[in-house]
């Protein structure tokens, strides 16, 4: 098998070792013997003069996936509209300024196409998938239901309904639940906003509130066009054609302010979750690397379907309970701050053990108990994830729309991951010591009766 280095890695005759063992230079072909020659196709980025940022493959794909991302995720909620995006997120089949919503649903199916909406603390996302000559009909629907909404208020009772039903099934998982409980107790601002609507805003939320919201926020410096197996060109042209939104930056984006604390909801679960965490750092910093390998360290879930994690926390837990467990590190990094530490499920009887069990391990890490060979599987681990990621469609364009909001540009994932051979043991050591110095935050649902507190801990 061969590749291309200046895009993608990601084959199955590829292991992380050779990501990180190669020279990573422009068009550097990869060959195996018996292979045969696989040329990546390149990413263009380019930015147009109001400020949008145009970002795209064309991978020859006869189905071509385009999105619209936006900066305008739930951590740029105000307290007055809590829960807007949420109702954008919900709002996608309503009528807009320029098409209805029978026309918009009807000319998406007649073209067998799909379109998606999705937003998380940072982004909201709006995506078309469709046959490549149908990139132009469905961009004129994508846009409409990005930028020209018209959100009247007889139909927000349909999506006041609707946004009700997905948070009651979202809260079926336990983890979503604490991991958005752990938010809401780590932060002061910003980064503490939920992406489901709080309960007491959903009858409160109204068409001007989701208007003003739309109009500080959708604007030219805060939106990225990318697209999959389509010409930049074209989407160049499409992007000048449709996406005619106010200029400039919006409204400022306030610093997320970490504040520390614990948050407890008990339940009649079988298990207890339970996740401690310290403020780690923004993403692509140095420090974030660093806490990118010190999770590998610590192991986050099984690399075998079936089988156990072989990171520390795995096997330090597995001698503190006979009893069904889970335990993984916790890395959750956004552009202005981050949230670094350990997630278990266990049984309540446990949760004191396990909990001490997996701490126990990123302070043995703070002590120095870590070797370079410990180190040079953290990074064949983490390098292989990244590039394997960025191998799905989905993947694929997730990283096209971050690059694009973050840096307007395109950084294979490949040589993202060869930065991590400049991460040395005493990188990871120290941000080890950042989170066991740190102030703790700790979100738990389940029976708690024999969990510890956090100041226990």
């Amino acid at each position: 098998m061969a590749g291309i280095v200046t895009r993608t890695l990601g084959r199955r005759s590829y292991s992380a070792l050779d990501v990180l063992a190669i020279p990573l230079t422009e068009h550097l072909p990869i060959t195996r013997p018996g292979a045969v020659s696989h040329v990546i196709p390149e990413v263009e980025v380019s930015t147009l003069s109001t400020g949008l940022v145009v970002s795209s493959v064309n991978n020859l794909s006869p189905i071509s996936k385009v999105s619209i991302f936006v900066e305008g995720g739930s951590r740029h909620e105000t307290y007055a509209n809590r829960g807007a995006t949420h109702f954008l997120r919900s709002s996608s089949y309503l009528n807009t300024k320029g098409a209805s919503s029978f026309r918009i649903v009807r000319g998406i199916g007649d073209v067998g196409g799909k379109l998606h909406v999705s937003s998380g603390r940072e982004h909201m996302i709006y995506s078309v998938d469709c046959l490549q000559d149908k990139v132009e009909t469905l961009m004129e629907y994508l846009v409409n239901v990005t930028t020209a909404q018209d959100f009247r208020i007889w139909e927000l009772a349909t999506v006041r309904a609707r946004v009700r039903l997905e948070k009651a099934l979202a809260f079926q998982s336990p983890q979503i639940g604490l991991v958005e409980n752990l938010h809401n107790v780590a932060y002061k601002n910003a980064l503490q906003n939920s992406i489901f609507c709080p309960a007491d805003m959903v009858d409160r939320i109204t068409p001007t509130m989701i208007q003003e919201f739309v109009q500080n926020h959708f604007t030219s410096g805060r939106i990225a066009l990318v697209g999959i197996g389509v010409s930049h060109a074209d989407l160049k042209q499409l992007g000048e054609q449709f996406l005619n939104v106010r200029g400039g930056r919006g409204s400022p984006i306030a610093q997320a302010k970490y504040r520390g604390g614990e948050v407890r909801q008990q339940t009649s679960g079988e298990y207890v979750h339970a996740a401690v965490v310290a403020e780690s750092a923004p993403i692509g910093t140095a420090e974030a690397k660093a806490f990118l390998l010190l999770q590998q360290v610590l192991g986050m879930g099984p690399n075998l379907r079936w089988g156990h994690s072989a990171g520390r926390l795995w096997h330090a837990v597995a001698k503190e309970t006979a009893q069904s467990f889970a335990v993984s590190s916790l890395n959750l990094a956004y552009s202005d701050s981050g949230l670094f530490g350990i997630y278990t499920v266990c049984a309540p009887t446990a949760a004191i053990k396990v909990i001490r069990a997996a701490l126990a391990q990123v302070k043995a890490v703070a002590n120095g108990n870590l070797t370079e060979a410990d180190v040079a599987r953290a990074r064949a681990l983490a390098a292989s994830r990244m590039v394997m990621a960025a191998e799905t469609r989905v993947g694929l364009l997730d990283e096209l729309g971050s690059q694009a909001m973050a840096t307007s540009s395109f950084r294979p994932p490949a040589h993202i991951a060869a930065d991590l051979r400049n991460v040395k043991i005493a990188d990871v050591v120290a941000v080890a010591k950042r989170f066991v110095a740190g102030k703790k935050s700790m979100a738990a649902s389940g029976d708690l009766r024999r969990t510890p507190c956090l100041d226990e801990l």
